[in-house]
């Protein structure tokens, strides 16, 4: 009886799983990343060409010991250097590919290093998004908590 309640279980925790990847729009959102003074929040958000924008809406500290802001000085695009931490574009052009139940298609900028790598996105559980970016195969995967 204890089995058969565990894969009862099992199949509803999957199949809420399956639920948060099977919709575009379950993105959208605020989500929360990091720890301690490099704590930041990220929003996603849905543009009129039906891809998904990332853009960074707090960081734990804007501000160093002098007063001076934080600001996206590796961007190798120097018109955006001045861009303040907690408005950072992180991506644009997010797409939903159905058949492989993720998001993807699009690059993410890493401003600790002033990259942008390809992109996927798909949700571990109905609050957590994994977002994987990865040169040649090669990458890292970082976990965002749904905040709002």
């Amino acid at each position: 009886m204890k089995k058969l309640i565990l894969i009862a279980c099992g199949l509803i925790a999957g199949i809420g799983l399956m639920a948060q990847n099977d919709r575009a729009d379950n993105i959208v959102g605020t989500y929360a990343g990091g720890s301690g003074k490099d704590a930041f929040k990220v929003k996603i958000t849905k543009l009129q060409d039906g891809t998904y924008k990332g853009q960074v809406c707090w960081v734990a500290e804007l501000y160093d010991a002098n007063g001076v802001m934080d600001v996206d000085d590796k961007n190798p695009d120097k018109s955006l250097r001045n861009t303040p931490a907690d408005k950072i574009v992180l991506f644009t052009g997010l797409k939903y590919n159905a058949k492989k139940q993720q998001w993807d298609g699009t690059k993410i900028y890493d401003p600790n290093r002033g990259i942008k790598v390809s992109m996927t996105a798909t949700f571990d559980s109905p609050k957590v998004l994994k977002i994987r970016g990865s040169v040649l195969g090669i990458g890292e995967t970082e976990v965002w908590k749904r905040v709002e």
